[in-house]
């Protein structure tokens, strides 16, 4: 027969070892699926918050395509004029001198069409900021693609630039027979005649 003190320690060996064994194969596996579920939660809400800020983002830029469409960029010919005469009164806003504004269509069959404009000009180094500044907050899908600046002085009184601007706009849909002919270039305006 055991002693008290023997019964004592003997519970607590076979509590212990219980208790180990509880661990190991219970307690510990239970610990480690709940992390996992809450590392996966937490990756879930990630997600989540994605896809709700992908689904507003599309409303907005949904609304500001609805007005570029309704701003009149729904056709090549309406864009080419509409951004040609932003330009013209960019560059006067601006006081630029414009020497040249050449457009150039590019076709394309994927429902838009990007038109390039090759702007060359002359004025201070403010007048290039403010044109550029105007150009970059503009609200037509425009953007600067290429800039050469150069300046006859170093004081930056008499700058000249060269830009290539893009700009797209809802092309028109080509007809296969109508993709291998070559399309015509527009001609080069001049700052002198009217845009």
């Amino acid at each position: 027969m055991l002693s008290k003190r023997e019964r004592i320690i003997a519970i607590v060996a076979v509590a212990a070892v219980g208790f180990l064994v509880l661990n190991k194969f219970l307690i510990g596996p239970i610990a480690d699926r709940v992390n996992q579920l809450e590392t996966r939660k937490q990756q879930l809400l990630v997600e989540l918050n994605e896809a709700q800020n992908l689904f507003q983002r599309r409303r907005l830029l949904e609304k500001e395509w609805k007005m570029v469409l309704a701003d009149g960029l729904q056709n090549e010919v309406e864009a080419e004029s509409k951004i040609a005469r932003a330009i013209d009164g960019w560059s006067r806003e601006a006081m630029l001198t414009l020497s040249s504004v050449k457009p150039d269509r590019a076709a394309s069959d994927k429902g838009l069409a990007e038109i390039t404009f090759v702007v060359a000009g002359t004025g201070t180094l403010e007048a290039v900021a403010q044109f550029l500044w105007r150009v970059e907050t503009a609200p037509l899908p425009i953007k600067v693609k290429d800039m050469q600046l150069g300046s006859s002085n170093e004081s930056g009184q008499s700058m000249s630039v060269q830009l290539r601007l893009s700009a797209v706009c809802l092309g028109t849909q080509q007809k296969p027979s109508e993709k291998k002919q070559p399309q015509e270039k527009p001609q080069e305006t001049n700052n002198e005649e009217q845009v």
